[in-house]
């Protein structure tokens, strides 16, 4: 039944827009494994407080030919419960528009430790440092007949660990999205690697991962439908994080900062659409007397926000 309505689902919000994928992919140049992490300068290194949009925005207004109040597009207000819209439009939105987003490749095990699971999660953050915490969505219920196998697993045995998605084996990671029934574990379809050396959690962590954190869960939360009153569809589940796993090449001394270039992060981005990290910036934080000038500096800046 849950295969079934995992299918049904997956018709109805056309994530894959390729009636023949591998046809498409085929088209498309290989893999660049070389393309490693680089830093390169801002957008726009010359920028200046109370300035606005970055020349690469100024730059894309020019290229179209238009002044900069004519290149401003109207927005248009779209309500997420109008009659006859499908939440699945509101899936579909913001899985676009919310990008890009860090994967959780979560591994729990069920309670009397029979079953393992493993699954990648997009609806995935850290919202605390001290303790660890992470946030994770699942787009089901509690309730056991209805809970997707990662969550039935996590609420019942209370425990799981995270996993860090790198580019090494993110084919692996998608394959674990199977509409798979319970109790098929999905380690074996994936033919990734368990270890089950964890200190604080009976679940395994993935060796082929650079970072994974054990995690206890801190509380669980569901969330009943707007367009099905009295359905829940959603259920948020926090964790603890009890203990982090690094590999020794990609930590520093102080064990204190993750390299990207070894981490190859990947993150997701709309539909069936992924998302390699291979170039970043870096920004140092501003500070309002030495960097704006304090009030006096404030007072200079041309105020554009003036209340209607």
């Amino acid at each position: 039944m849950a295969a079934e309505k995992t299918a049904a689902w997956e018709k109805s919000i056309q994530r894959n827009p390729h009636p023949d994928f591998k046809k498409v992919e085929a088209s498309r140049p290989p893999f660049d494994p070389s393309n490693t992490f680089t830093y390169t300068q801002t957008p726009d290194p010359n920028w200046r407080f109370g300035s606005g949009a970055n020349s690469t925005h100024k730059a894309a207004a020019e290229k179209d030919g238009a002044g900069a109040e004519e290149a401003e597009k109207k927005h248009v207000s779209i309500d997420p419960y109008a009659p006859g819209r499908p939440a699945g439009f509101n899936y579909k939105l913001l899985i676009s528009a919310v990008v890009p987003r860090p994967v959780a490749f979560l591994s729990t095990r069920s309670a009397d430790g029979q079953h393992t699971n493993l699954a990648v999660f997009s609806y995935f953050q850290m919202v605390g440092h001290d303790p660890p915490l992470f946030v994770i969505g699942f787009a089901s219920a509690l309730e056991a007949a209805r809970a997707k196998d990662s969550l039935r697993n996590l609420h019942e045995r209370g425990e799981c660990v995270i996993n860090a998605l790198s580019e090494g084996f993110v084919e692996a990671a998608n394959s674990t999205s199977v509409n798979a029934p319970y109790g098929v574990s999905e380690w074996d379809i994936c033919g990734l690697t368990p270890v089950y050396d964890c200190e604080t959690v009976g679940c395994a962590r993935i060796k082929e991962a650079i970072f994974s954190i054990e995690g206890k869960l801190e509380s669980v939360r569901e969330f009943e439908s707007r367009s099905t009153p009295g359905k829940v569809t959603a259920t948020m589940a926090v964790i603890e994080g009890t203990r982090f796993w690094a590999r020794e090449d990609a930590v520093n001394e102080e064990r204190n900062l993750i390299d990207p270039k070894v981490l190859r992060p990947i993150s997701r981005l709309g539909g069936i659409t992924y998302g390699r990290t291979t170039d970043a910036f870096e920004l140092p934080r501003p500070d309002f007397e030495k960097d704006v000038g304090g009030m006096e500096g404030v007072k200079k800046l041309e105020s554009k926000h003036v209340p209607n």
